[in-house]
């Protein structure tokens, strides 16, 4: 029987499959315009709900799954950086499907689509609401109507996010490791022995060297008085109460495709390889089950444009864009229900934004001159 275990290395979610998700902290967009990508400031820590049994709402315990500590209004995208074989990955928020507005299912479905295709899509920064373009993900608390569950179901009753991966079949995946086995043959062929072209010693793996998707780190040191995590098999200090639950809204809108699959259905396995509940918690929430304190609220977004640091444009012209579905571009962003954001604004300047992968715009084919 296949092994159907998530398990937690570091902050990395890993499904079975070779799945990879990171939860990725970020600048909170504008709720007004179309933005580029913005950057990642560091991973939420990632905690099992088992570890605090005692310590956490009896409703959790029986979801199980995994918790990380969210500000209200933080922004947030996933990034499937790592993923090291084909995988077809359901998203959801308060189970409403990200890609496809749908309710959450145990299926995949390509009318609408409702997964995204690994690795060829590196990450997701919000809902999939407009052509070319998604709403960020935003942290609001359940019980107001601003999660995309609450404004799609007309309920709050989940929150969090939920994460499920299907492989490729038997005959697929044997047929993608043939692939990558020749393509790997066919490289080391190619590759020049020594001297100009050849590797440096001592060189960076790619997502060392920066750039989105390479999570700049912002480990967060104890706070003064801070709770010390419950010994194994220690009473907790207070019996269990109900946390505060928060649940995923939007923000604004960004430069972002959400990858349309080209394989047929049939390639990939029918039943899942593993899925996870991911429980949202606030920062006191946090602290006072985990006895850690949260890491501390993100960077002010002008102050991160004026210091001249990098956003991010990315553009694959070979993969298609899936088109969103009414459902979710319909979808309001927490604005409407918070306020309005005053957390002042200043635009990148052209130099700032850095183009990843093709730029955008059809190619020009070039002939003989």
């Amino acid at each position: 029987m296949a092994d159907t275990t998530v398990r937690i290395d570091g902050n990395t979610l890993r499904l079975p499959g070779g799945v990879a998700v990171r939860f990725i902290r970020t600048l909170r967009l504008p709720e007004t315009g179309t933005h580029p990508l913005p950057p990642g400031l560091g991973e939420f820590p990632v905690r099992r709900i088992a570890d605090y049994g005692d310590r956490v709402p009896e409703a959790w315990r029986a979801r199980g799954g995994v918790m990380l500590p969210v500000y209200l209004r933080e922004a947030m995208w996933l990034s499937f950086a790592g993923t090291s074989e084909p995988a077809a990955l359901q998203v959801g928020v308060g189970k409403v499907c990200a890609v496809s507005g749908r309710p959450w299912s145990d299926r995949l479905a390509h009318g609408p689509q409702n997964y995204v295709v690994l690795p060829r899509q590196p990450w997701l920064d919000g809902i999939n609401s407009g052509t070319g373009t998604v709403r960020q993900f935003v942290a609001v608390p359940l019980g107001l109507g601003a999660t995309v569950e609450g404004q799609v179901t007309g309920e709050e009753v989940w929150g969090g996010v939920q994460l499920r991966s299907f492989a490729l079949n038997g005959r697929e995946l044997a047929r993608w490791h043939e692939e990558e086995r020749q393509r790997a043959e066919r490289t080391r062929a190619m590759a020049p022995p020594s001297g100009y072209g050849a590797a440096m010693p001592g060189g960076l793996p790619p997502a060392a060297s920066g750039g989105f998707g390479a999570a700049m780190p912002m480990a967060a040191p104890s706070a003064p008085g801070a709770v010390p995590a419950p010994a194994a098999g220690a009473a907790p200090a207070s019996p269990p109460r109900a946390a505060a639950a928060m649940g995923l809204g939007v923000g604004g809108s960004m430069r972002q495709e959400v990858y349309q699959d080209d394989r047929p259905l049939t390639d990939w396995s029918e039943q899942p390889a593993g899925r996870v509940f991911v429980h949202l918690v606030t920062p006191p929430e946090w602290r006072r089950i985990t006895g850690e304190a949260a890491p501390p609220s993100p960077v002010d977004r002008a102050a991160y444009t004026r210091a001249g640091l990098p956003w991010f444009d990315y553009c694959d012209e070979d993969a298609p864009d899936l088109a969103p579905t009414d459902t979710l571009r319909s979808v309001k962003p927490v604005g409407d229900w918070l306020g309005d954001d005053h957390e002042p604004w200043q635009p990148p300047t052209p130099g700032q934004t850095q183009q990843l992968k093709d730029a955008p715009g059809k190619p020009i084919e070039d002939g003989d001159w």
